[in-house]
């Protein structure tokens, strides 16, 4: 990694200032960095010699139509407000070294840009809101920010101009560096999204509320819940690529094998870069008895023949929705006997789970519908003590249930998550929502209340349902799901 001439930070407070007062700030040196300085005669060669790189003529981002439809809907749910939705900023990593940046989802989902720094306003006028987009411009060539600054064009990559910005998205753009004094002297009701950009909040900060920003995430989510014919296709997309990074790791179990749990998140990571832009969510690869634990991301156990391998794990694409889809799978191609028999009771849930997703259903039919097969299989098993209504009633199989059966899903994995309870959990299906149905069995290696050849197995089974106007399609359905289905489709990728 080179090493620059530039502050830590991508922009100090006091740079942003100078730069929207019209100043010139010099950029500071890198403390230990191996050139003192710039001659006057290296900075003044660097601001000349380089070609017209602006584009032009540029055709609106695919989903356009649909932001701007979004932007509508939302100007229409707070009218005479101003409305300011952050994008985020960098976060450091450690020292001088950021995570990767990802836009908001409010944000996101409202202009389909992905740049870091990046705000919409939504004006209030007398007809409903005039949106602007701020945005960085590209970097300076005039004070050498292109070159030297650390999120200079030269290190991290050429920016869109404001011009290019506004015709790619439709949406008017402006410098972002003058936001935050336009802000403070900001005058009526103001509704921010929180959490992403301190320095917006800390200019907002004596003209917003906490009830009112949690009025406008609350509505930001609730528009998720039934997706467009866009938000579809993506999350297809997403299934379909997940799917394949099944495929890759089935095919190099051999080699995980002889390393760890690590050598099947690396394998699935690099089928989520190569067809989206990342992970959804930090891969689950629980391999033997780490399949019992909901959220294993530690990725550092071995992997052994036969035992089972829990892979929970989604593509996210480049437009920022995510899969989110579980097998359970026999690290050497054959279930055991008693596998396969928690492996299909949980199939048996699922397929009870799936069939109650459809449209005027409530929420939580299927929820409730994959849970009594759980529950009937364990009283079957003589794990708990019947009759399965006492069993429900008092939630007892919740011992080896432990999780509901799915959530909402979009741009983010827990899709909708501010949502009222009664907008979601209380509610009815609707064509165009999408969901995920997971019910799983999980069998700790410490639970002294189950025979010893249950302990340290888990199994899940996760996939993607579309409601639909007469039932639900699942969008995952590349993937086999029955125990037989597995083994034939395991067999044929090992060859």
């Amino acid at each position: 990694m080179a090493e620059e001439l530039t502050p830590e930070t991508p922009e100090t407070e006091s740079n942003l200032a100078a730069d929207a007062a019209g100043e010139d700030q010099a950029i500071e040196q890198r403390k230990n960095g191996l050139y003192p300085g710039v001659s006057d005669e290296l900075a003044e060669n660097m601001k000349s010699g380089w070609a017209d790189t602006e584009l032009h003529d540029l055709a609106p981002i695919a989903q356009a139509d649909k932001t701007a439809a979004r932007r509508a809907a939302l100007s229409a749910r707070f009218p005479g407000e101003r409305l300011v939705i952050p994008a985020g900023n960098l976060k450091t990593r450690s020292n001088d070294t950021e995570y990767s940046f990802r836009a908001s989802t409010e944000y996101a989902y409202l202009t389909g840009d992905q740049t870091q720094d990046g705000v919409l306003v939504l004006e209030p006028t007398k007809s409903g809101h005039e949106a602007t987009i701020y945005l960085l411009p590209r970097s300076d060539r005039e004070n050498g920010e292109f070159w030297l600054d650390g999120q200079g064009e030269l290190w991290v990559g050429r920016r869109h101009s404001l011009t290019e910005a506004e015709q790619l998205l439709g949406v008017p753009a402006k410098d972002v560096r003058k936001l935050a004094a336009h802000l403070k002297g900001a005058t009526g009701p103001v509704r921010a999204v929180r959490g992403h950009d301190a320095g917006i909040e800390a200019a907002l900060t004596d003209k917003v509320t906490a009830e009112r920003d949690e009025e406008l995430r609350v509505r930001l989510s609730e528009a998720r819940l039934v997706k467009d014919d866009f938000e579809i296709a993506e999350l297809k997309k997403a299934c379909d690529a997940t799917a394949r990074g099944f495929e890759d790791v089935v095919k190099v179990l051999d080699k995980a094998e002889a390393t760890s749990e690590r050598y099947i998140e690396g394998t699935f990571f690099l089928r989520a870069r190569v067809e989206g832009n990342d992970i959804g969510y930090g891969s689950i690869c629980a391999a033997g008895p780490h399949a019992t634990t909901l959220h294993w991301v530690r990725n550092d156990g071995d992997v052994r023949s036969g035992e089972l391998l829990l892979l929970d794990a989604g593509v996210e694409t480049t437009e920022l929705y995510t899969a989110d889809i579980t097998r359970t799978l026999p690290i050497n191609g054959r279930y055991t006997e008693l596998q396969r028999k928690i492996y299909d009771a949980v199939y048996e849930a699922q397929e009870a789970g799936i069939a109650a997703v459809k449209p005027g259903a409530a929420y939580r039919d299927f929820h409730d519908a994959a849970q009594r097969v759980l529950a009937e299989k364990l009283v079957e098993w003589g794990l708990v003590e019947g009759p399965v209504e006492r069993v429900l009633e008092l939630g007892l199989q919740r011992r080896w249930t432990l999780h509901g059966t799915g959530h909402m899903l979009g741009m983010d994995v827990h899709d909708c998550a501010a949502a009222r309870t009664e907008a979601y959990v209380d509610t009815t299906l609707e064509p165009g929502m999408c969901l995920t149905v997971e019910p799983g069995l999980y069998f700790q290696a410490d639970d002294l209340t189950v025979p010893e050849e249950y302990r340290g197995i888990g199994v899940r089974i996760e996939d993607d349902i579309l409601v639909t106007e007469d039932g639900n399609v699942n969008l995952s359905d590349a993937l086999p799901r029955t125990s037989a289905e597995v083994e034939a489709w395991m067999a044929g990728l090992k060859g």
